[in-house]
């Protein structure tokens, strides 16, 4: 009897220690699938109820799709009528009849300009640093040779305030009268942009008529004074120009 109770307490503990094991085993397996769960829930962008330094910032999961963008309204052409179509001009007191006068982009006897020049025509610049167009308001460049290539303004030093200009372009002709004379120097920054100017003499100020600027080389006077300063293009330092306001239009 007493080998049958030992035998029988031997047989409860084992039975005990097996399930103390099986409950150990039990709560590390429960541990281990908390700590996956924790992982795909990570994984896949779903916040932890604590918040963390890992959640995915707001708008993360899901992204609105793009609106076109509108295409960009386009500038308006220029008006090609006075910057592509070439004027003639008439000063009766010097007795100029039809030079023409070429419209080009750029600035007072720069190269392109200088090139028209060349072929015994008047330039006249438009553009950003340039000027207007016949009897538009503001100051419309014209500029000739006055030596070579046929002189065409040789005289141009001749001409009085008073004198009229006569530019026809189109079915107009437009009427200018030479209110003064002035003298550019191309080593002055200053006297270029006052020759350049909306207003003649006046960089800066706001054009409210139309007028005209007629310039040619002063290199008969620059050599009599001893000046033989000559730019990349040959022109001398100084130029005259007459300035005048348009005073009338009739049609040509």
């Amino acid at each position: 009897m007493q080998r049958l109770r030992g035998a029988c307490c031997v047989l409860a503990a084992t039975v005990t220690a097996v399930l103390v094991g099986c409950s150990a085993a039990d709560g590390a397996g429960g541990a281990a699938t908390t700590s996956r769960t924790a992982t795909s829930s990570t994984a896949s962008g779903t916040p932890a109820a604590s918040g963390t330094a890992d959640t995915a910032p707001a708008g993360a999961a899901s992204t609105s799709p793009a609106v076109p963008q509108a295409p960009s309204p386009q500038a308006p052409e220029p008006d090609p009528g006075k910057r592509s179509r070439a004027a003639v001009m008439a000063i009766p007191s010097i007795g100029v009849e039809k030079l023409t006068v070429v419209p080009y982009e750029g600035t007072t006897d720069d190269p392109a300009g200088t090139r028209i020049q060349d072929r015994g025509v008047a330039a006249s610049p438009y553009g950003s640093r340039g000027g207007v167009g016949p009897g538009e308001t503001g100051n419309y460049l014209v500029t000739a040779h006055r030596l070579s290539a046929g002189g065409p303004l040789r005289d141009l030093p001749a001409v009085d305030a008073g004198d009229k200009v006569f530019v026809t372009f189109g079915d107009t002709v437009y009427e200018y009268k030479i209110t003064e004379t002035r003298e550019t120097s191309f080593r002055s920054a200053r006297s270029l942009a006052e020759q350049r100017a909306a207003v003649p003499g006046e960089p800066g100020e706001k054009p409210t008529r139309a007028m005209i600027t007629l310039s040619t080389c002063a290199t008969p006077e620059d050599n009599a004074a001893g000046n033989f300063w000559r730019d990349a293009q040959g022109n001398p330092e100084h130029r005259i120009d007459k300035i005048g306001v348009l005073t009338a239009t009739r049609p040509a």
